[in-house]
């Protein structure tokens, strides 16, 4: 199957942003091909569309913000007209060189990545399909040896505190590699955000203003860094000295870690580490050495609970606390995820130690969305804390 000839710049061609929740799987499945046979050529959908099926799609180009009420304007005018060049190659190089055409598309391509779950595929088969090609376009773009580091988008963060001060986190969220779509710890998710916000108001609800000088703080999954690295800024304005590790199990996400704790660390007391940590299998050495974990939307199948309930049971200190926040989507194949979290630590066996106590959820809460934050299947998050208890 050849590649559509008619070659419009994405900004003018792309379904809108805002459209997607009703966009059809033919009109997805044509623009990820029509991105394909643009920016990566040499691997097109395995899909086989009809000739007459595949072309370029005429849309208005408005871009939506997270929120999805707010639209960023359209492109300029010099990027809604139609290329004129005749010859195909020349048309490709032209689009390929313009790096607003490049930056428009891998926000569309994150967005679509982010909305995969509210589209109505005809089936997952397709909607994970789509996710990978989606992925795989941005990876090109990541890969390239012409790629500039303002790919990734920084995000700057300001959370208020009880005392009116506020703690200022920058994030760098670098785009999916393509290569495992589960490395989804590159960007920030809703959950971290509404979290590191609600420890900063409210401090003693976590139990910080009561840890210990010198405790041992273990983020799991922690992704971007976001909740470790906001504790790392909140301790010291507690007057608290902490140990915080950072710990993720894919290698890309770590090192975009790292690069995030380099970018934050100047004049924070706080130590904060990024070290691989497979839940599967926790070092021995850290048995009971965490005085608190946290872990902020890392469960999306049961065996994932399972595993994060085992290994919180190998970290915890005996008079630990595990907070867990679940993010709660209201559809989609992860609809049901916090009742599998919750399962997980109510099927506590595994967990009992020689003293009999179990690691156990002792309060559960239901915290709402924040208007302009996390993804649009997100319908809340449900917040667990987790301690060793009788069983």
């Amino acid at each position: 199957m050849s590649a559509p000839t008619n070659y419009l710049p994405p900004s003018s061609s792309l379904p809108p942003v805002r459209s997607l929740r009703s966009a059809s799987e033919q009109t997805i499945a044509t623009a990820l091909y029509n991105l394909q046979a643009v920016y990566c050529p040499l691997r097109l959908p395995t899909t086989i569309f009809k000739e007459k099926d595949i072309g370029t799609v005429q849309a208005d180009s408005g871009y939506a913000s997270e929120d999805d009420d707010e639209i960023i304007s359209p492109a300029p005018q010099q990027h809604q007209r139609r290329f004129s060049i005749t010859d195909r190659e020349d048309a490709l190089t032209a689009i390929r060189a313009d790096a607003y055409e490049k930056d428009f598309t891998i926000r569309w391509l994150t967005s679509l990545i982010s909305r995969a779950y509210e589209i109505p595929f005809d089936s997952e088969e397709a909607r994970e399909k789509a996710v990978d090609d989606a992925a795989f376009i941005l990876s090109s773009f990541s890969d390239s040896p012409t790629n500039d580091e303002d790919e990734a988008l920084t995000r700057d963060f300001s959370f208020p505190t009880s005392s009116g001060e506020a703690i200022g986190v920058q994030i760098n969220d670098a785009p999916l590699t393509g290569a495992d779509h589960t490395d989804v710890g590159l960007q920030s998710w809703g959950a971290s955000i509404v979290f590191s916000e609600l420890m900063c108001k409210e401090p003693a609800r976590f139990g910080l203003d009561q840890l210990a000088q010198g405790a041992s703080i273990i983020e799991l999954g922690a992704g971007t860094g976001l909740i470790s690295l906001t504790l790392g800024k909140l301790l010291p304005t507690l007057e608290l000295d902490a140990r915080i590790t950072a710990t993720d199990y894919h290698l890309a996400v770590l090192e975009n870690m790292k690069a995030n704790i380099n970018t934050n660390l100047g004049g924070c007391d706080a130590t904060i580490e990024a070290e691989l940590l497979d839940w599967a299998s926790p070092p021995p050495a850290l048995a009971g050495s965490a005085g608190m974990l946290f872990a902020a939307d890392v469960v999306y199948a049961p065996e994932h609970a399972a595993w994060l309930r085992d290994c919180a049971a190998h970290l915890l200190a005996p008079n630990g606390v595990f907070w867990l926040i679940v993010t709660v989507r209201s559809h989609g194949k992860f609809e049901g995820i916090p009742a599998t979290a919750e399962t997980a630590f109510t099927n506590y066996e595994s967990t009992r130690r020689a003293d009999g106590k179990v690691l156990k959820i002792l309060n559960k809460e239901m915290l709402e969305k924040k208007k302009g934050v996390g993804r649009g299947d997100e319908h809340g998050y449900m917040l667990f804390q987790i301690g060793w208890s009788a069983a």
